[in-house]
């Protein structure tokens, strides 16, 4: 993915090297200009010098070639001056560090899909929503170990016609992940699986996971390989 980040301290600094591990196209905007070199010369982003705010920066960073749009400086007014020219160019996925939450209601405005919190922001979490925007999470327990969410089964996947049983008894799906409710958009019925529940595409699956095996059962059922095994 073609992604485009403004700012680079703690928080943009440890999500950029993530990203970049990840195999991502990451662009890099920043104001501090020796923050910019360092981040260049540890981890090889391409950095550009200056403010997210300002077009022609924007215009540099390819912009209008953004997947998605996050903004991580320090200040709101920047971050949602940031959002929003970023949503003129037509970036979909736009993500923002927020510490003040006064601008909540503008960032939404705006149209950040994802407002995140300083005092609750974990860099994982903004991976996460950048990797995998298909899931949607409900909640988390345990202090974040683990987590509720909700996912749909895609066109031509290979778990499509196959049983919970037969889907959980696969050594490579996650053995933390849990089935606990499906929803069938064709006939509009809720039920709680049991094993031999048929999970059919289109269906919304509700899930309960370790927090670190939700990429991997998102990954696994969004496969649509024909090979079942």
């Amino acid at each position: 993915m073609y992604i485009v980040v403004a700012g680079s301290g703690m928080i943009g600094g440890v999500l950029i090297r993530k990203l970049i591990r990840s195999k991502h196209d990451v662009i890099l905007i920043e104001q501090d200009k020796q923050l910019c070199e360092s981040m260049y010369a540890e981890t090889g982003v391409v950095a550009i010098h200056g403010s997210a705010s300002d077009i022609s920066v924007l215009n540099e960073a390819k912009i209008d070639k953004a997947d998605v749009f996050v903004a991580t400086t320090a200040n709101d007014a920047d971050n949602l001056a940031a959002t929003i020219l970023a949503k003129s160019y037509g970036v979909s996925q736009l993500i923002v560090r927020m510490r003040d939450p006064a601008y909540e209601k503008a960032y939404r405005v705006a149209g950040a899909n994802t407002i995140l919190r300083v005092t609750d922001l974990l860099v994982n979490q903004m991976v996460f929503e950048i990797e995998k925007p298909e899931v949607q999470r409900i909640t988390t327990i345990g202090s974040g170990k683990a987590a509720i969410f909700r996912m749909l089964v895609p066109k031509a996947a290979r778990v499509s016609g196959k049983s919970v049983k037969d889907i959980t008894s696969i050594r490579k799906f996650p053995p933390q992940c849990v089935f606990i409710a499906v929803y069938s958009h064709k006939s509009g019925e809720f039920t709680i699986p049991r094993g031999n529940q048929v999970i059919q595409e289109g269906d919304e699956l509700f899930m309960i996971s370790a927090t670190d095996d939700i990429k991997a059962a998102s990954d696994f059922i969004n496969d649509t390989r024909k090979k079942f095994f």
